[in-house]
């Protein structure tokens, strides 16, 4: 899943691609370097963001979706949580949305995505962006998000959503410490036997700096290909990265190795 963000505040490409043109252009070079899915965001979450109205969301995704569908038969992913954006995207030509509320921000949306038969990603967050890492605790990390992430799925099932169409994400660094991190990285074989595929979200990401001791952004590219590699052995299966190639390449490999032939 190749991270495609049209905002000015994102942590670590925000500006790139405000212009539609830009953002089509850089969807193309995503998948190009191995993503099947294109994840767009017009809305940071990065810790301490500023929420976005919705009018603004819909002007920064709509024209961008639009361009890579009329372009390429690519998966894309919405990343909200608001359900006319949500609405809005999948008519312009996305197929998933991803929720980092679990359906908890906006009490239409489970009824958007059911309608359009769309896929929806259920990610575990501690408070909002504004609040999540403002001293979070767990009694255990890997646990209460398994727990979590179980009833947000049974939740979307209950409401008419078929199994096949929820992938579950555990929120790396979304009101976790880096301690909470690794908690939950060592969960993962946990939490794909609840029998969806499991997401990881973990590109660019502060705590990688912490764990490899790479404060500057870019020293963190290489602690997150080998996460990758470590959460396809542990049961992860889909994985969102700024740079899909070196995670698609560390993929292979881990592939060979497991199964004896590359399948990715």
């Amino acid at each position: 899943m190749g991270v495609l963000n049209i905002t000015p505040d994102s942590f670590s490409d925000g500006g790139n691609y405000l212009r539609a043109a830009d953002g089509v252009h850089r969807a193309k070079e995503l998948e190009a370097g191995g993503a099947m899915v294109i994840d767009v965001g017009g809305e940071s979450t990065r810790p301490g963001a500023d929420p976005v109205d919705t009018e603004e969301e819909i002007r920064r995704v709509i024209p961008v979706i639009r361009g890579i569908r009329a372009e390429s038969e690519v998966v894309i992913s919405v990343d909200t949580c608001k359900a006319a954006v949500a609405g809005e995207a999948l008519r312009a030509g996305a197929d998933i949305v991803n929720d980092i509320t679990a359906l908890r921000g906006d009490d239409a949306m489970a009824g958007v995505i059911v309608r359009a038969g769309a896929g929806v990603v259920l990610m575990h967050m501690k408070g909002t962006p504004a609040t999540m890492q403002n001293n979070p605790t767990y009694d255990d990390a890997g646990e209460e998000v398994r727990k979590f992430l179980r009833q947000r799925m049974e939740f979307s099932i209950n409401f008419g959503m078929p199994s096949q169409a929820i992938v579950l994400d555990p929120g790396m660094g979304f009101g976790k410490t880096p301690d909470h991190n690794l908690q939950i990285l060592r969960a993962t074989s946990h939490l794909a036997a609840l029998g969806r595929p499991i997401l990881l979200g973990v590109s660019r990401k502060s705590f990688l700096g912490w764990l490899a001791d790479a404060p500057a952004i870019p020293d963190r590219h290489w602690p997150g290909v080998a996460l990758t590699s470590l959460g396809r052995e542990w049961g992860a299966r889909i994985f969102r990265v700024h740079d899909p190639a070196p995670h698609s390449q560390a993929l292979r490999m881990t592939e060979a190795i497991l199964h004896g032939q590359a399948h990715v």
